[in-house]
């Protein structure tokens, strides 16, 4: 019998062959080794052995999902400076620094000053531990890696550059899997400081605390914010024909079950918006979107707005989140939730249950169609709470196991910081009302846990993301440079 995984994964490659990924600018990590050369001419077997141990570990990184620039090693400082003015060009998410052997922090610190991209320094000496007896001065210095780290340490933190480093031996995976984490922290740096954020329409009336202010963005993270309006959105709709509305309906029959409350004009207006949307999306070259319009009495863009939910759900199962409510911030935790591969659904608290000791959560319109637990559900509403219009909504389960909570909270000085909270999605009673819905188990009461969660700073609206990825939200939080706090 096909387990809920085994499930999930057909859905998952049937959507990516409907549904295929947005290509985007791959994470970019530089690599240098290095080791000092006063060494070579002293022990002439070390520089080999060094650029062995260095040649594997570049091997390890090409085979990771990023671009690597190789700077080669260096043995003196000047050395270290073209790596620094080649690694600069490169434009790098991560730079990563291996230090094989003692070398001083002279020939370092020019890589770290001018490239202006975050830098991890690793030591893996060859093996777990060295042979005694056997070794002489030259074997040992192939084992001093660590030797300079608490040197690079303290020049860095003179010069205001924050340290990370991961210490271990060559073939140590408990020490490749913590450099693993980086990278995926490398991957999150690099998709939002490339991003262009769709904002459409304007902010849910009385909502104080989704209102973003764009530059905050731009200066914290590099994205831009793209200022959209619905006309934008209408002027595609009107180009789309009946050929490319009924082609988008069969599509959605494919990846949704459509419930009988389906009408079917409004269904055809979903897809037809969808096709629209998704020309929206390339014109303006788009990673993410954020959308709200109030209206009135169903004129043409409360009309829009009510059709978004199908079209938003089908770009962010490719990779480009979409958020209602004008939440912007919720979207940008969506883009980082999808950077690790963990899918990203919008997300707010619907109520608590203190029987079985778990947090409802969910929302209504779009959602990601990866974290869920069953082929999702087209459901025609007649209205749609708190909001005017009415047309077909997303609604499915999220699937049982682990999740995490991403949202970008912000504080009285107008700080971002990486708000997350690790919890298990478990079995119970679900609303079926056209939302996304799950109940978590965060291993604690749940109104302490409302209350420590709200204390943070974040907003109402948040990302959930499939598995625990605290560890790699922290380290993108690091790579930023904003705060993270923890639930």
């Amino acid at each position: 019998m096909a387990t809920t995984a085994d499930r999930t994964a057909v859905r998952a490659a049937a959507l990516h062959d409907l549904l295929p990924p947005v290509t985007r600018r791959r994470t970019r990590i530089g690599l240098v080794a290095g080791g000092l050369g006063t060494y070579w001419p002293q022990f002439p077997g070390l520089l080999p052995q060094l650029k062995e141990s260095a040649a594997y570990a570049a091997e390890r990184f090409r085979a990771m999902d990023a671009e690597v620039t190789d700077a080669g090693f260096v043995s003196d400082a000047q050395e270290g400076a073209r790596a620094a003015e080649r690694l600069r060009r490169a434009d790098c998410d991560l730079i990563v620094l291996f230090l094989t052997t003692y070398l001083t922090s002279s020939m370092v610190l020019p890589i770290a000053q001018r490239s202006h991209a975050p830098v991890l320094v690793i030591d893996l000496q060859p093996s777990e531990r060295m042979d005694h007896a056997a070794f002489d001065t030259g074997a040992w210095l192939a084992y001093c890696g660590q030797c300079p780290v608490p040197e690079v340490g303290n020049v860095f933190r003179r010069a205001g550059i924050p340290f990370r480093s991961v210490s271990g031996w060559l073939r140590q995976e408990s020490a490749w899997r913590r450099i693993e984490q980086w990278i995926r922290a490398a991957h999150i740096r690099a998709a939002l400081r490339h991003a262009r954020h769709g904002l459409m329409g304007h902010v849910y009336p009385g909502m104080l605390d989704v209102q973003t202010d764009p530059t905050l963005l731009a200066t914290t993270f590099g994205s831009h914010v793209e200022v959209l309006e619905f006309d934008d959105l209408r002027h595609r709709v009107e180009r789309v024909t009946e050929a490319e509305t009924r082609e988008r309906m069969a599509l959605a029959r494919q990846v949704f079950t459509l419930d009988e409350s389906v009408v079917e004009e409004d269904f055809a207006w979903g897809a037809t918006v969808s096709v629209a949307l998704d020309r929206l999306v390339a014109d303006f070259e788009l990673d993410s979107l954020a959308y709200y319009h109030r209206g009135l009495d169903g004129e043409l863009h409360e009309r829009l707005g009510a059709g978004m939910i199908l079209g938003a759900s089908l770009l962010t199962a490719r990779g480009v989140p979409a958020a209602g409510e004008y939440e912007l911030r919720t979207s940008v935790a969506q883009l980082a939730s999808q950077s690790v591969g963990a899918g990203g659904s919008f997300t707010e608290i619907q109520a608590l249950d203190f029987e079985d000791g778990v947090v409802e959560m969910g929302h209504d319109g779009p959602a990601h169609l990866a974290v869920g637990a069953r082929d999702p559900l087209l459901r025609g509403l007649g209205v749609y709470h708190g909001k005017r219009g009415w047309g077909v909504s997303v609604e499915f389960d999220v699937r049982h196991g682990p999740v995490t909570l991403l949202g970008l909270g912000q504080d009285a000085d107008g700080s971002l910081s990486f708000v997350t909270s690790e919890g298990t999605v478990v079995p119970g009673p679900l609303l079926e009302i056209g939302n996304t819905t799950s109940r978590v188990d965060f291993g604690r009461d749940p109104g302490e846990w409302v209350d420590a969660w709200s204390a943070t700073g974040i907003g109402h609206h948040w990302s959930l993301a499939v598995g625990h990825h605290t560890a790699d939200f922290r380290a993108a939080a690091s790579l930023l440079g904003i705060d993270h706090r923890e639930v």
